[in-house]
């Protein structure tokens, strides 16, 4: 079980992105973005923000820890 639940996926197809395309504007692979939306990858807070700026939402929206 997740130790958090990521809602990128929505975000990201909200704005029409690719994950490939996404990784790209963040600087990672497509893998590590199709991880993250399974919630099966911790991002750095560095990732995190790139992320949000990206999809144009909130981290805390992204990133949901119980």
């Amino acid at each position: 079980m997740p130790d958090f639940e990521c809602r990128l996926k929505q975000y990201r197809q909200r704005k029409e992105l690719t994950q490939e395309q996404l990784a790209q504007q963040v600087g990672v692979r497509r893998e590590t973005i199709m991880r993250l939306e399974k919630a099966q990858y911790n991002p750095s807070l560095k990732l995190a923000v790139d992320l949000s700026r990206a999809v144009g939402a909130p981290i805390e929206e992204i990133f949901l820890f119980p």
